[in-house]
């Protein structure tokens, strides 16, 4: 059963100044409990993934209550209320790839579970989906157990988990289907890379592709061709390359697109649902992207290390801090690309694969590059980085910033609407989002344990002012309040309708394409297209409020309801009638010439690809 389903309606009618009661016919808390649990937010800009509008939100328990005109609710006595006038008010992240704690390359990731997921929220992710990731011959549920104890008691947020499956026999495919039936486990990561490791051979990814979608679950790929490294990995370091600029050599775009591909080709041969981790590279992209033109289940994530870096400018004695599979990629343009794939919708989330290391772990491979731990860091700056990389310079829109960080990986991992989402029933997860502040990125003052941060010196545009943990305010003027524990384990249920439903060929069952799309059409490569960016701050100088959002109900999981993007209110900007557009131009071969971007914040039309 969809997590939507038990849901309420939770709307407030205002009665008289004393009586406050949901439509449920419950009654909220008195004035004279906590206001720990109630928290009320006003004259704020509501961002969800299909729209904006001005409005209040009611917090209580845990959960967002009401979200509506403030007109037409009554602030019950004793709640704490935050001012949000000129802020955005927007889900709080998720980070669908993170390593805490992981035994890598005969060493373990610095940061664990309490630091990790505290750097998180200190961040604007309120909720990780971390990897369990089990030896060869190591039972899965024995793995999970381990994964399962080290966080429990750490986290601060909300965690799930997938699982990987590093090797294949009927054992396996039995505690796979234990895993999605009595553990809350949804999706499971295969390795094409790291041969005689974590490498599954091509037969044994057709199986375990099989068996996924036999349970309804998410199948996972880290797409590197492991046969093709492995040989040049030898060449290598027989012809004496054996610093850290090996690492890239050995494992180039072409590797990584080849495996792509070769994914989405026994994806489609099983009809089974593929998601492609940790895109790193343009070719690589473009494999996604064809695949889904082609009709392909085929869902792509990229990550925040190479949205905000490349290898360019990096110097040679700090090269093994920033060594991570695939690899962050020398062409300075790679993270303008993979910005304009996640603004075309070819590649959905965001993810950070936090895998830190510190500095002396990294140098255990000086004179071998085979043996530095692979991982940077990223779980607490992903945020602010996308916002930088997307929003800021014009490419996306805030809309399109919500799904990519947030709401698209709540639908695919089947937490959605409960996660990714500004509505009544939605956990109480909200960051107070401040568009025009500006933070600089620094070891000094971020708060995972790693001493580098390979986004050292980097200005983002784009800060949570607030962030708000199931209710609780847990980041406030740059102060951070967590506790150990505080978070829960996530449950991530099978035949998530988002990514299921278009399987077995249902429409969005409002019928339109748009909003199924995250307010993004599908592009044809050989037409001209132009797609609508909103004015980064178009934010209203007066506050005018708003209608009430409608609950969500269980039967619109996979696309946005209408009735959320309510009457557009008087004096405010209409996003549909923005002059702020991206639109592509092609060469004479009909390829991808050019990405042009008309109107954007700064007045001037732009070319770049």
């Amino acid at each position: 059963m969809h997590l939507w389903n038990n849901a309420k309606s939770l709307s407030f009618r205002k009665l008289s100044s004393k009586n406050l009661i949901a439509m449920d016919g419950t009654t909220p808390a008195s004035s004279g409990e906590s206001a720990q649990n109630r928290l009320y937010i006003k004259r704020g800009h509501v961002v969800n993934h299909d729209g904006m509008q001005q409005a209040d939100i009611y917090i209580e328990d845990g959960t967002i209550r009401y979200v509506g005109s403030g007109a037409d609710f009554v602030v019950p006595g004793g709640c704490r209320t935050i001012d949000a006038t000129g802020k955005m008010i927007i889900p709080g992240g998720i980070d669908p790839h993170t390593h805490f704690q992981l035994e890598f390359g005969g060493t373990v990731a610095v940061d664990d579970f309490y630091q990790g997921t505290k750097a998180a929220v200190a961040g604007g992710t309120t909720t990780v989906i971390d990897f369990v990731i089990p030896k060869k011959g190591e039972s899965l549920l024995e793995a999970y157990d381990t994964w399962r104890a080290r966080a429990d008691s750490k986290v601060v947020c909300d965690y799930g988990l997938h699982v990987a499956i590093t090797w294949w026999s009927k054992s396996v495919r039995d505690e796979m289907k234990i895993l999605c039936q009595e553990r809350g486990v949804n999706s499971f990561k295969c390795f094409m890379a790291y041969k005689g490791l974590f490498q599954v051979t091509d037969s044994e990814l057709y199986e375990i592709f099989e068996t996924c979608k036999e349970l309804g679950a998410v199948a996972q790929v880290h797409a590197e061709n492991g046969d093709v490294i492995a040989k040049n990995v030898q060449k290598l370091l027989a012809a004496g390359v054996t610093g850290p600029e090996g690492h890239e050599l050995s494992r180039t775009e072409e590797v990584e697109a080849e495996a792509v591909n070769r994914a989405c080709v026994i994806a489609h041969q099983t009809k089974t649902p593929l998601y492609v981790t940790r895109v790193t590279s343009k070719l690589a992209a473009e494999q996604v992207s064809q695949a889904r033109r082609r009709g392909l289940l085929v869902y792509g994530e990229t990550l925040v290390s190479s949205l905000g870096c490349s290898l360019t400018n990096v110097k040679p004695n700090t090269l093994a801090y920033y060594v991570t599979s695939p690899p962050i990629r020398p062409d300075p343009e790679t993270p303008r690309h993979l910005m304009k794939f996640l603004a075309l919708d070819d590649l959905q989330t965001t993810g950070s694969d936090n895998c830190t290391f510190n500095k002396n772990q990294k140098e255990l491979g000086r004179d071998d590059f085979t043996k530095i731990p692979n991982g940077v860091n990223g779980v607490e700056d992903r945020m602010s980085v996308v916002w930088e990389k997307g929003v800021q310079t014009g490419l996306i829109d805030p809309q399109r910033f919500v799904a990519i960080t947030s709401t698209n990986a709540a639908k695919i991992f089947n937490v959605y609407p409960k996660k990714g989402r500004i509505a009544p029933g939605s956990d109480a997860d909200v960051l107070i989002w401040d568009p025009k502040a500006v933070r600089t990125i620094s070891a000094a003052t971020h708060h995972q344990a790693c001493d580098f941060n390979i986004f050292e010196g980097m200005k983002c545009h784009g800060v949570p002012e607030y962030v708000i943990v199931h209710g609780r305010v847990c980041v406030e003027n740059g102060l951070l309040r967590v506790a150990e524990g505080q978070g829960s384990f996530l449950e991530t249920p099978v035949n998530p309708p988002f990514v299921y439903d278009a399987l077995n060929g249902i429409k969005n069952r409002n019928g339109d394409d748009k909003e199924a799309r995250n307010g993004l059409q599908s592009l044809d490569l050989n037409q001209k297209h132009e797609v609508d960016v909103p004015d980064t701050y178009a934010l209203p100088e007066k506050y005018v409020p708003g209608p009430a959002l409608s609950i969500v109900s269980g039967d619109s999981a996979v696309s946005t309801p209408h009735s959320a993007r309510g009457h557009r209110p008087d004096g405010t900007k209409d996003m549909q009638q923005s002059t702020f557009s991206i639109s592509e131009e092609m060469d004479t071969s009909g390829n991808r010439a050019c990405i042009r971007v008309k109107n954007p914040p700064g007045g001037k039309s732009s070319g770049f690809w």
